[in-house]
């Protein structure tokens, strides 16, 4: 027996404009092929429209989702399934694959995830933000250079939010203010909230960076203090890429 399937555009206005009122109109592009489903397996109404909602539901938190990412400033592109599992690199993958978990953020824990430039660092940090955001948390991605000068409003704002995420840590030194900032940071999170640091530098290179070595010891030793730390080492991702090109290029001029 042979299934018609109805298009999006023939649902009819009457339908489309209840869709609308109701702000389902999302629905006209799954419905025509759930009218098929159902059809051929002659689903009940129940468990039709049971479909058509679950179907609403992903649909808006996904759209929620990339709106929540977008607002916490994290890069789309950073995803978990984005990354380049590439042999070459080093770390802890069993370490980070409890971190996928999001563990840290329930026990207020903190992160550290150190390399060398270019390896992912970055994008592990931010993948595990996409994680957070599809779990409901609130997520804030911020670069370190950028939290000197910043409002007192915005200053609580990060503090407060369910994940941290600080990116490029101590690859200048520290001026005044942003020394301060990172040990107002640091307290106001301690034990009460996850936070993920992301440096070239390791922790006992950081003091040296700041212009309150006082300040700096005090916040160093609470973030350091029980904190996850993903080390990864290996080939640059610009030196993966630019092998990958070469390797093309040779290939292209063999042919």
């Amino acid at each position: 027996m042979t299934t018609t399937t109805i298009a999006p555009e023939h649902l009819g206005a009457d339908l489309t404009k209840i869709l609308l009122t109701l702000k389902l109109s999302g629905l006209k592009d799954t419905l025509p092929e759930r009218l098929t489903l159902a059809r051929q397996h002659q689903l009940s109404h129940v468990a039709f429209l049971e479909l058509l909602l679950a179907d609403e539901v992903t649909r808006r938190e996904s759209r929620s989702a990339v709106l929540r990412a977008t607002k916490a400033g994290l890069d789309p592109s950073m995803r978990l399934e984005t990354w380049d599992e590439n042999p070459h690199l080093a770390y802890d993958r069993a370490l980070w694959s409890d971190l996928t978990t999001l563990r840290f953020t329930h026990n207020a824990t903190g992160v550290l995830i150190l390399g060398p430039v270019g390896v992912g660092k970055t994008h592990l940090a931010t993948a595990l933000g996409h994680i957070a955001i599809r779990r409901r948390l609130t997520v804030a991605f911020h670069r370190a250079a950028r939290l000197d000068n910043t409002l007192e409003a915005e200053i609580r704002r990060i503090t407060s939010v369910d994940l941290l995420i600080v990116d490029d840590f101590a690859l200048r030194p520290l001026d005044a203010t942003q020394t301060n900032d990172f040990y107002e940071i640091v307290v106001e999170r301690h034990h009460r909230a996850a936070t993920i640091w992301i440096s070239n530098r390791e922790p006992s290179e950081w003091h040296g960076m700041t212009t309150d070595a006082l300040l700096a010891q005090s916040a160093i030793d609470r973030l350091t203090s029980g904190a996850h730390t993903l080390i990864i080492e290996g080939p640059s991702y610009r030196q993966r890429q630019r092998v990958t090109l070469d390797t093309k290029t040779e290939a292209h001029h063999a042919h």
